[in-house]
């Protein structure tokens, strides 16, 4: 059994396939698994507290994870050693999330292409047709991810806050939302995995795209993360598309597209869920 895995902060998808791609289990879904942000123990937890995975575990022979947070060493090292000791029978490869969006997006094995995540978090890449080039470490969600999920959501939060909003998005939000002072303070500083909370708040922005206010937002986001890391490749994106990954990215597609052309790079390709592309990959490779 081969396991095929996607994971972001918030979420983790599991698909199980043999050899020829056909899947043997109904998709598992649990909590995301970003080593950068949970101990070793909770990873664990939450992998013992699968039924499905526990029961297949010993037939597992190949894990192929994807996630945020692995881009890396040490993380990256400490997520693999747990997948391994859970799955004892098989050989484990642990990458970055940015490869998922990689195979998932590009239109063949080899084609170069600047590669974009804008779920939970956000990360940018250059894909050389064989290599990939990373020229910013990320710092995570407190200092970079521009226009990610929870980087919108603390931007809705701070403009909710300071009382930047217009009237009736800010009673919308206020509807919508917990947003007593306390009950905020209480998730981001006391809970796990503060960066999918304030990610929750993204949904707000995709009900809400016929506000000005709203559009404005999610397109200053998008022009801070062009910026700050597409821009990074000015030479590469004269020659080569730029894809994007992610529920973010898929949502604010028209936004991306208006500052793709202000900005003067152009884009290729959006997949939400990049894990069906991983599989057809992987089945294809591993034999």
């Amino acid at each position: 059994m081969i396991l095929v895995v996607d994971s972001g902060s918030t979420k983790c998808d599991w698909i199980a396939v043999d050899r020829n791609g056909n899947q043997l289990l109904e998709k598992i879904r649990t909590k995301g698994l970003n080593p950068a942000i949970l101990s070793e123990k909770k990873i664990k937890k939450i992998l013992k507290k699968s039924v499905p995975l526990k029961d297949n575990k010993d037939t597992v022979t190949y894990v192929y994870f994807y996630g945020a947070g692995c881009g890396t060493e040490n993380p990256r090292t400490m997520l693999k050693e747990a997948l391994e000791l859970f799955f004892s029978n098989a050989e484990v490869f642990v990458e970055e999330d940015t490869m998922a969006a990689v195979y998932a997006t590009i239109n063949n094995p080899t084609e170069a292409a600047v590669v974009c995540i804008l779920g939970t978090g956000s990360n940018c890449s250059y894909y050389d047709g064989k290599k990939l080039h990373q020229r910013v470490k990320s710092l995570g969600y407190t200092i970079m991810d521009d226009a990610s999920g929870n980087y919108y959501g603390k931007e809705l939060l701070r403009d909710y806050y300071f009382n930047h909003m217009p009237e009736d998005i800010r009673v919308a939000f206020g509807d919508k939302y917990n947003l007593d002072a306390d009950y905020i303070k209480y998730n981001l500083y006391k809970q796990p995995n503060p960066n999918a909370y304030l990610a929750q708040f993204a949904e707000f922005m995709i009900l809400n795209k016929d506000s000005t206010y709203i559009v404005e937002l999610i397109k200053s986001g998008i022009k801070r993360f062009a910026k700050n890391m597409i821009l990074q490749y000015k030479e590469e994106i004269k020659t080569v598309p730029v894809h994007f990954a992610g529920s973010i990215a898929f949502f604010f597609q028209d936004e991306i597209k208006a500052v793709a052309k202000e900005l003067d790079f152009k884009v290729g390709n959006f997949e939400r869920r990049p894990i069906e592309g991983l599989v057809a990959f992987h089945t294809n490779t591993t034999k």
